[in-house]
């Protein structure tokens, strides 16, 4: 049985159990206090040195870490990954463009604010990395005004990796209100059978 080693609310946490859930992969989940400091502690280390999760050990033993290339090996030979070509490479552009462009603003003043109760602490920060946070939501809205998903016309694992945070953007007080391309994604997205918000 594959096991993920998660945190409940996380974003990078709920992209590999969304994708096994969509995909019919049977796995267990750990539920690991990432907040409380538990990666950082002895027996997690030994499975993951990086001291994150999320962190999937597959049936044969083997560990593999980050969420995007969790994303990758299991979509492969899938319908939510394109064969080697272009169609893949953009799947992979937006996947990368989620981990630079995206989740360093929205999923981290999320964080902030959400869960560290930092609003009015790091206001000024947290406001920098909002105009930041924005610019990605405005890149995401010209793409999605053109196709019905972002790396196309076809839901991939690219489209999982940008719903984890954008669909929580509100929790560091994003407004989508002024992006109805984003909006309607969002609805399309959990439209797909199997499809499950996170909790």
């Amino acid at each position: 049985m594959i096991r993920l080693y998660g945190m409940t609310g996380s974003g990078n946490c709920w992209k590999p159990a969304v994708a096994m859930k969509m995909l019919g992969i049977a796995f267990d989940w750990t539920e690991i206090d990432s907040v409380g400091g538990e990666t950082r502690r002895a027996p997690f280390l030994a499975l993951n040195p990086n001291g994150r999760v999320p962190l999937l050990q597959l049936a044969d033993g083997r560990l593999l870490a980050e969420s995007n290339a969790m994303l990758c090996y299991l979509a492969e030979g899938t319908p939510l990954l394109p064969p080697p070509g272009y169609e893949r490479a953009k799947v992979l552009e937006w996947m990368f463009f989620e981990q630079y462009s995206h989740e360093p603003y929205v999923a981290t003043v999320r964080f902030w604010i959400h869960y560290l109760g930092k609003r009015e602490e790091w206001r000024d920060k947290i406001a920098e990395a909002r105009v930041k946070g924005y610019a990605a939501l405005a890149v995401m809205e010209t793409a999605l005004g053109k196709t019905a998903f972002l790396a196309g016309e076809t839901f991939s694992i690219a489209d999982i990796a940008l719903y984890a945070y954008t669909h929580v953007a509100d929790q560091g007080d994003f407004d989508l209100t002024p992006y109805p391309a984003i909006r309607s994604w969002l609805a399309r997205c959990e439209a797909q059978p199997g499809f499950e918000a996170m909790r």
